[in-house]
């Protein structure tokens, strides 16, 4: 399994955010995909994925 280099990822939570530290941050800025990790455990595991199917699964979340 090759390694993907997560180390340029400019990580953010988002501004739905609430201060009980339940939240997530994604790094979009990575070419050709979208990095999720938990903001509680950043050295824990991270789900990597395609623009395109981030995009699909936020438009789900909105109901579009």
């Amino acid at each position: 399994m090759n390694e993907i280099d997560l180390s340029r990822a400019e990580w953010h939570k988002s501004s739905y955010s609430s201060q009980d530290g339940n939240c997530v941050e994604i790094a979009t800025n990575l070419p050709g995909m979208v990095a999720v990790r938990d903001s509680k455990a950043p050295q824990g595991p991270i789900l990597v994925i395609g623009h395109e199917d981030w995009e699909a699964i936020t438009r789900q979340l909105k109901g579009e």
